[in-house]
């Protein structure tokens, strides 16, 4: 049986879960099948535990703050021959438990047993807090 495995993403330039989702809506984070990719230099060497059930987990400000199943992998060549990975995603982004995350380069791996928890449907339609609050929270246990 192949094991789950997730990947841990900074979400670069983003500061809510809301901008995520309103940059993913546009047609430059749109693969051709119109679904939401990240384009990436580096294809995951564990290409088929992250297609058994992961997810990408994106950190925002400091703080992972939701998820996105991934579909599959696409061979992305923006005409000069360097083949990229594209990360095609299921659009519906689904918020976690706020769990601060110091800011790496790339991306990491990440097991089911350290993935935050998906929050209730309940607690994900209430306004969300500023990415710091959520951070601070977070460190003290409080989220």
């Amino acid at each position: 049986m192949i094991a789950t495995t997730h990947i841990l993403k900074l979400s670069v330039g983003t500061e809510t879960v809301e901008g995520l989702s309103d940059w993913q809506a546009s047609p430059r984070a749109k693969g051709p099948d119109g679904l939401p990719r990240h384009v990436t230099r580096m294809w995951p060497k564990r290409a088929e535990q992250v297609l058994n059930g992961g997810s990408i987990y994106w950190v925002i400000k400091g703080v992972i703050l939701c998820r996105q199943k991934i579909l599959r992998f696409d061979a992305v060549d923006h005409g000069d021959g360097i083949m990229r990975c594209g990360i095609v995603l299921d659009p519906e982004l689904t918020p976690v438990t706020a769990t601060p995350k110091r800011p790496f380069q790339g991306w990491r791996y990440l097991q089911p047993e350290d993935a935050p928890r998906d929050l209730r449907k309940s607690s994900a339609t209430q306004d969300s807090l500023p990415p710091h609050l959520e951070s601070a929270l977070a460190e003290i246990g409080v989220l």
